[in-house]
């Protein structure tokens, strides 16, 4: 796994379990934005004989989304518009126009968003065993997925150009370091 240069801040866990309703809608949206971002990717040239791996990733996004609102159900939470994720907006606005560097920026900044939901979903399992066993559970069983898009994603990006996705995870992991630093008032994953 990438060792990102900022930990995720102490006040994130408590922010989150004292506002799990507003987080669950919040892991709903990010679920089906994951979805159409990995079949957006297919519209590169460079990842044709990628369309079947993304796909995949697709279709597994599109399940955890369909759990997350199986969550929202069976907890009475009403599904309702997202919070502004400040730091997925800033990975996002800093992908290069031009076919071979847009695509290697996607990737990464795909890739950063399934790490840190990797990172942040083990911190989840961990903190809400005490107070809400099946919700752990459920966090805890997201990891191994989560993990996996994001060593996808960086591969696609390396096999597209090693040396360049390298400069490129270096100026990716001083953005998040600077990004992960910006408070967010509001109850999100990212």
């Amino acid at each position: 796994m990438l060792m990102f240069r900022e930990k995720i801040p102490a006040s994130w866990v408590e922010k989150v379990k004292a506002q799990l309703p507003a987080v669950l809608v919040d892991h709903a949206h990010l679920e089906r934005k994951a979805a159409t971002t990995a079949i957006s990717l297919e519209k590169y040239r460079e990842l044709f004989g990628h369309v079947g791996e993304l796909n995949a990733i697709a279709i597994e996004e599109l399940q955890h989304f369909q759990l997350v609102l199986n969550l929202l159900k069976e907890r009475g939470i009403p599904f309702s518009q997202p919070f502004p994720s400040h730091w997925i907006t800033g990975l996002m606005r800093s992908i290069r126009h031009g076919a071979r560097p847009q695509v290697i920026d996607h990737l990464i900044c795909c890739a950063f968003i399934e790490g840190r939901s990797c990172e942040k979903f083990q911190i989840l399992a961990r903190e809400l065993a005490p107070i809400d066993p099946p919700l752990a559970n459920f966090y805890g069983s997201l990891v191994e997925s989560e993990g996996n898009h994001y060593a996808t994603y960086i591969l696609m990006a390396r096999e597209i150009d090693d040396a360049e996705t390298d400069r490129r995870l270096d100026f990716y992991l001083d953005l998040d370091a600077t990004l992960m630093r910006e408070p967010n008032p509001h109850p999100v994953l990212h």
